[in-house]
């Protein structure tokens, strides 16, 4: 338990500088292009899918597969998808709520962030995480 709080903890702490960009005051245009985010392309993102639709589905309908369904899963509690019960120990015990932030950290760094998961994690670059986030933001109600 300890081991996973100090990566959750980790993993926050190495995001604060994100976390904080988007709080802090609008900075000049010269300094601001420097920290650019990525947009995110849903029909780029649909494509980035395929791969992870090997376990899961966005769809409300199709329910869970070989993993959970990720319909609606940023706001939701991690290890939570009702009806999915093969969840690791770690996910069942993260304790956080996902955000486009924490999944895109997740994908980038899966050996820092919920290193024990059971979920394989394949490796995309940063655009490819910003396309699948706007993919997957389109599934909730």
């Amino acid at each position: 338990m300890k081991r996973i709080r100090f990566a959750i903890f980790g993993a926050l702490l190495m995001m604060a500088p994100l976390l904080h960009a988007q709080t802090a005051a609008p900075q000049p245009a010269a300094a601001a292009s420097t920290q650019t985010a990525l947009v995110g392309d849903a029909a780029r993102g649909r494509k980035v899918f395929f791969q992870c639709r090997t376990c899961h589905y966005p769809e409300k309908a199709y329910g869970n597969h070989n993993g959970p369904n990720l319909y609606g899963i940023f706001g939701r509690k991690a290890g939570t998808r009702e009806g999915y019960a093969y969840y690791s120990e770690t996910m069942k015990k993260a304790g956080f709520v996902w955000t486009p932030q924490l999944l895109d950290f997740w994908l980038a760094n899966p050996k820092i962030f919920l290193p024990d998961s059971a979920m394989v994690v394949f490796e995309t670059t940063p655009q490819d995480r910003a396309d699948l986030i706007a993919y997957l933001q389109q599934f909730h109600d």
